[in-house]
């Protein structure tokens, strides 16, 4: 199954819906940071439900959000761009704890009490950024939140990720459902017995349901309108060109420190953990550049 986002509305549009499957997006992630389950599970949700909130992105637009609580892990972040693509971290990867009394991955506890903020960029001089206090630390009660009370728009947000006992992600995504003005007043009521009574979005997932197929389970009895369909994928817009500019703003006595004592710099992304090399004679290019233009 691929990584896929759906989009669609129903209701004459006043209802909007997203799904995303982000199973090899989320296992990726894992790889790459050498994520612990809760940790795959906090960043993994994030990134998915950061996907379903691109909606109108356009250009080269992204969309930031920061998980940022007194918890453990350290914050979460993912950035996910117009183009489909997302990337993100976490403070602690390596955070290790027990299973909550459901037997779930503790994300809560993971990322604690604090707040939520959300910066998108529309190529605009000023970003738009909005913050709200975190609900659960659940990722999913804190975006439908944020939703309420930054642009007043009910939303029910379920997201999932499935780990097997081999850490390995074996299915993840999440489906987001906005009332916009004009929705049937208990038209979300009806949609949420889905989100509470049925079983978990991952396990729909790993049971074989596609992108499509979540829109089918949750808005059953529903007509809806698609109205696009993306691959979505794990992607990193670092560089080394873009570290190397960086390295600039160190100034020429860092510069000259780096080069006495270490002969090279070694710089690593957050967002992918790949790491630029700096060997002596770039870092003496960029040293005589910087003393030229002064």
């Amino acid at each position: 199954m691929k990584d896929q986002i759906i989009r669609a509305t129903a209701l004459n549009n006043t209802i909007r819906i997203s799904s995303v499957i982000t199973t090899g997006i989320v296992e990726e992630a894992r790889t790459r940071h050498h994520l612990s389950p809760v940790g795959c599970a906090a960043l993994g949700r994030a990134m998915t439900a950061n996907l379903l909130m691109t909606w109108g992105l356009k250009g080269e637009g992204s969309l930031t959000i920061r998980f940022l609580g007194d918890g453990p892990i350290g914050g979460v972040i993912s950035q996910a761009f117009s183009d489909y693509t997302v990337r993100g971290y976490v403070g602690n990867p390596d955070l290790d704890l027990p299973l909550t009394a459901e037997g779930k991955l503790d994300v809560g506890s993971a990322i604690g009490s604090g707040q939520l903020n959300i910066t998108k960029d529309i190529g605009l001089k000023d970003p738009y950024s909005g913050t709200t206090d975190l609900v659960s630390g659940e990722i999913g009660d804190d975006i439908a939140q944020y939703y309420l009370e930054s642009e007043q728009i009910p939303s029910l947000v379920a997201l999932g990720v499935l780990v097997d006992i081999d850490y390995k992600v074996i299915a993840a995504g999440g489906v987001i459902v906005q009332a916009l003005p004009g929705a049937p007043e208990n038209v979300l009521d009806l949609i949420e017995e889905k989100f509470l009574l049925g079983k978990g979005i991952s396990i729909l997932i790993n049971n074989g349901k596609d992108a499509k197929g979540l829109l089918d389970h949750y808005l059953e009895g529903i007509d809806y309108k698609l109205l696009e369909e993306y691959d979505v994928a794990y992607d990193c817009k670092c560089s080394k060109e873009r570290f190397k500019n960086g390295l600039y703003t160190l100034g020429t006595s860092q510069l000259q420190e780096i080069i006495e004592n270490d002969g090279q710099c070694e710089t690593r992304c957050h967002f992918c953990n790949d790491m630029h090399t700096f060997d002596e004679d770039e870092l003496k290019e960029i040293l005589d550049s910087i003393q030229n233009q002064n």
